[in-house]
């Protein structure tokens, strides 16, 4: 199998596997627990805590730990619910359809864009995001969540503007990432994307901005997300944040896999008619391990299930919109071409990925696509 859908999921690794074994016989007790049992699970969990902490440039009480990034993405959004929410056409769906329903027009504002985004690898540059959002008038204390709890009590007042939250879930462990240099008020990550658990993620919190819980009913997080801690998911996120660092993963992003991603993009253009990129592959305007292409006269669909019958994994877009038949919303917003959206697919590259599976694509790609298209109507135009 070639395996080319890790902005879908990422295989767990050995590691983690290890680690959450055993952590589900070491660390199985309630992490909430007085007893020593409890307190030696909730060392992991502050371990896990202190790390991702130490790689996104926050304090480890700004990090609460979730079941995902929908859950981190609509606890932020729904924190702001009535008031005036921006955001692209582009986002994850777990964003945008939160903020169909939740957004309003009352302060203070809340500007939300994801730093790359999940289907074209497409990088924003969040500067001008986090500019316009200082430049905004704060507004009064007191107008903050105006009857509601007492989560904006600690705002920080010397502060200005609206406040900012990124979805940062395709960028951990692939660009540096810094969450006070970027400006960032809330950031979103997710463990399986990097080789963790499924069903395991984190919310970034900077001190002092208002969070409404999404789950309540538990003093867990500081009573900012109750439930039963995830002690052995939290672990298995704790062993793949590991494993990045081991791996310098930022660094072999940027050089072997963008090789790869590149080499693909090359041939593809050179031996298919009629394909065409969604991703610019130029250095700093994308994820070094997302290519998203299109090809005339053959359904994205198509050449998704004839791969898979070759053993070539790929994906037509985000995952948690598989099954969808509309054409995807970031390809329209991206290029307002429903054929083009139709007939894209999407490759996304880890660490494990070689030459080889380059090769074992082109192999099968070229003559999947040229069935597709003689028994198309549409006519190719070759550029």
């Amino acid at each position: 199998m070639i395996y080319l859908d890790y902005a879908a999921t990422a295989p767990m690794e050995p590691e983690v596997l290890d680690a959450m074994h055993e952590a589900e016989q070491k660390f199985f007790a309630n992490a909430s627990a007085l007893h020593t049992p409890g307190h030696l699970a909730m060392n992991k969990i502050e371990e896990t805590r202190e790390l991702l902490a130490e790689m996104i440039g926050a304090k480890p009480s700004e990090i609460i730990f979730t079941s995902g990034s929908s859950e981190s993405n609509n606890t932020v959004i729904r924190t702001f619910e009535g008031c005036e929410i921006e955001t692209s056409p582009l986002e994850h769906h777990s964003i945008f359809e939160t903020v169909k329903k939740y957004a309003g027009k009352k302060k203070p504002k809340l500007f939300s864009y994801m730093l790359a985004n999940n289907e074209t690898g497409d990088i924003l540059d969040l500067t001008e995001v986090v500019k316009k959002a200082r430049q905004m008038p704060t507004p009064a204390k007191s107008e903050l969540f105006e009857g509601k709890t007492d989560f904006g009590k600690d705002l920080v007042t010397d502060r200005r503007g609206g406040y900012v939250h990124s979805d940062l879930t395709q960028v951990l462990g692939k660009l540096p990432i810094d969450v006070n240099k970027m400006g960032l008020d809330y950031a979103t990550f997710s463990a399986h994307k990097i080789g963790g658990p499924v069903g395991v993620g984190a919310l970034y919190v900077r001190e002092g901005v208002p969070l409404k819980p999404l789950i309540i009913g538990g003093n867990q997080e500081k009573k900012r997300r109750g439930g039963t801690y995830n002690t052995v998911g939290i672990v298995g996120f704790l062993a793949a944040l590991k494993k990045l660092q081991k791996n310098d993963s930022i660094r072999k992003y940027d050089t072997n896999v963008r090789e790869l991603r590149d080499l693909l993009a090359e041939r593809i253009l050179k031996e298919i008619p009629g394909s065409s990129l969604n991703t610019d592959t130029l250095r700093g305007k994308s994820l070094p391990n997302i290519l998203n292409a299109s090809f005339q006269a053959a359904e994205g669909e198509s050449i998704q299930l004839y791969l898979d019958a070759e053993g070539v994994i790929i994906s037509t877009g985000s995952a948690c919109a598989a099954g969808d038949i509309k054409p995807s919303h970031v390809l329209m917003a991206k290029t307002g071409d429903a054929e083009v959206a139709h007939s894209s697919i999407r490759f996304s590259f880890g660490l494990d990925n070689t030459v080889a599976d380059v090769e074992g694509v082109m192999k099968v790609l070229p003559g999947i696509v040229d069935r597709l298209q003689k028994i198309s109507t549409i006519e190719i135009e070759v550029k």
